[in-house]
């Protein structure tokens, strides 16, 4: 049996990451609304509780609380995303019938998707962690009101506290829960219903269980990992975590303190990876020069988790973090990536091609980069990137703060624009990889509903006469080609492009023909050609310094996108 000493708590990363949007939340959804919900819900019997069915959330959202539609169906799915367990081949029938249905039908599809009602609310209560604190600022001195502070790695791989960010931030999401825990717990509790003392607060075994939406929890040292109402329920612990036999149910006094006295920082988050993660070794192709390689050696680096994450539960767990890789190229597919959460931290000038189906993907702090990702599962959020141009399919995007970035998406959600954002192009998915289409059904993504040009913007700084966004000009538009040699199936871009960009890049091509066809039909004599050929190719030869693209050609010289490790 468990001893107390064994036991460690720790807050889960990816609801904090991932589901709760960084920007300030929405004044509504303060505690005492939240905690409405609740009571409306069990009012509404089957359709509210104990699983909450999107209609009668969309009621509520924008009947009761005067949210707008898109936002209360970014809010639904997201939490259904990261708290149900649906197979890839659910989401794809599911994105396909949608695709497939007339408007009528897309409602009646929407409205029968259901979460379960507490996991739902704690979900809408972490979008508290993005607050902004007036309170928090006065006591740190500061001018204007800020978010919590982050740690940043510096050269040595060392945590320090001055990024406003949190992605990377596993301390402020436990310092979060330990400050609001009382109310978190509040949120589930059910009066005691068998005669005990007036009062007293008790929660359901379901109650708990709900927890383990944010909380994860081990009692053997992390090798392996239970359900945190199965850890509160062992015969040793029940006396600490306030569970009673008798009454089935948990003390919410005592369960607070005993969750409060085992929580530890997550084993499995970015702090730890940076701490105690195993370097990976990748091969980098870049600048030939002794000096680049001396300072790749110094900052670049690349560092995973995976040995040390039970098997059964890497979902969500495993993590590569790659920092400050500068003016070089990184091209992987290997069993390490696949389904990992992939966290690229403060890159510039280099070609990142991870061609693998990945879990999640933060983009922080990234200069003048071109990144093509693999499918992802779950979410691509990108922040403080500037000159940053991301290649994806992915089933949410986000992005906030970021200046002068490209997306070419393929994904079944609008794309969530965020506050601080200027000068960002959207454009469709133009790229392909031969494992592509078998990689998007490893995580559930096809092709069959795409909504890269529909962006939705939240936040106090969108101005319809001023927008942040725009599509990418029909002329500025090209393919892109992965230039490596794979094995699959795939040969072209999945879905094919919109019509428009279509027309130019056929164009285009029939431009090149005709030029083709110009030079074979103009009669010139063989030293002619030649010395053509060579004034073309000193021209070519002078664009490629002037834009930079003779680095990313010299850079492709290391085949390291078919490793295995």
């Amino acid at each position: 049996m468990a001893s107390d000493t064994t036991v460690s708590l720790w807050v889960k990363a990816e609801p904090f990451s991932y589901g709760a949007f960084h920007i300030a939340p929405h004044p509504r959804l303060n505690f005492n609304n939240i905690k409405k919900i609740v009571i409306y819900a069990k009012n509404k019997g089957d359709t509210g509780f104990p699983r909450l069915s999107y209609s009668v959330w969309r009621h509520i959202a924008c009947n009761k609380l005067h949210l707008s539609e898109e936002l209360a169906w970014l809010y639904f799915t997201t939490c259904h995303l990261l708290s149900e367990n649906s197979s890839p081949v659910e989401r794809l029938e599911w994105d396909h019938k949608y695709a497939q249905s007339s408007t009528l039908g897309k409602d009646a599809m929407k409205n029968r998707i259901t979460v379960t009602t507490l996991k739902f609310v704690l979900f809408l209560y972490i979008q508290q962690l993005n607050k902004v604190s007036l309170k928090a600022s006065l006591v740190a001195g500061d001018e204007w009101p800020t978010r919590a502070s982050s740690p940043d790695l510096d050269s040595s791989g060392r945590s320090t506290p001055r990024n406003n960010n949190k992605v990377l931030d596993d301390h402020s999401h436990m310092v979060f829960l330990q400050n609001n825990i009382h109310e978190i717990l509040e949120l589930l509790i059910e009066h005691d219903s068998y005669g005990s003392n007036q009062g007293d607060l008790s929660l359901t075994v379901s109650a708990v269980e709900a927890l383990g939406f944010i909380i994860a929890g081990s009692v053997d040292r992390c090798k392996t990992l239970l359900p945190i109402q199965d850890i509160a329920m062992l015969q040793t612990l029940q006396h600490r975590s306030g569970y009673s036999k008798l009454m089935k149910s948990f003390s919410l006094r005592l369960l607070q303190n005993w969750i409060k006295d085992s929580l530890v920082q997550n084993p499995f988050g970015i702090s730890a990876c940076i701490a105690s993660g195993r370097r990976l070794s990748w091969p980098m192709g870049g600048e030939d020069n002794k000096e680049a390689k001396e300072a790749q050696a110094k900052r670049g680096r690349i560092a995973t988790n995976a040995h040390a994450v039970p098997k059964e539960h890497m979902k969500g767990n495993k993590i590569i973090i790659m920092s400050q890789v500068g003016k070089q190229t990184i091209a992987r597919s290997s069993s390490t990536l696949e389904h990992s959460s992939v966290k690229i931290h403060r890159c510039h000038s280099a070609y990142l091609y991870l061609l693998s189906p990945l879990r999640s993907v933060t983009i922080e702090k990234c200069r003048n980069t071109i990144i093509i990702l693999g499918p992802v599962e779950t979410h691509v959020y990108m922040s403080h990137c500037e000159g940053v141009t991301l290649i994806a399919c992915a089933r949410v995007v986000s992005i906030s703060s970021c200046t002068l970035c490209t997306l070419h998406l393929l994904t079944p959600n609008p794309p969530v624009i965020l506050s601080g954002n200027d000068s960002i192009q959207v454009a469709p998915y133009h790229t392909f990889y031969p494992k592509l289409e078998e990689h998007m059904s490893d995580v559930g993504l096809g092709a069959d509903k795409n909504m890269w040009d529909q962006p939705l913007c939240i936040g106090p700084d969108h101005r319809e006469e001023t927008p942040v966004w725009e599509l990418i000009p029909v002329n500025d538009f090209s393919t892109f080609v992965v230039p490596f040699e794979l094995e699959g199936p795939t040969k072209e871009i999945p879905g094919g492009l919109p019509s428009k960009y279509q027309r130019a890049v056929s164009h285009r091509h029939h431009q090149i023909n005709l030029w083709q066809k110009k030079m074979k039909e103009a009669g010139l004599a063989r030293e002619q050609r030649k010395e053509f050929q060579g004034l073309v190719e000193s021209r070519f030869h002078a664009w490629l310094s002037e834009s930079g693209h003779k680095r990313e050609l010299d850079s492709l010289v290391v085949p390291s996108a078919g490793k295995k490790s």
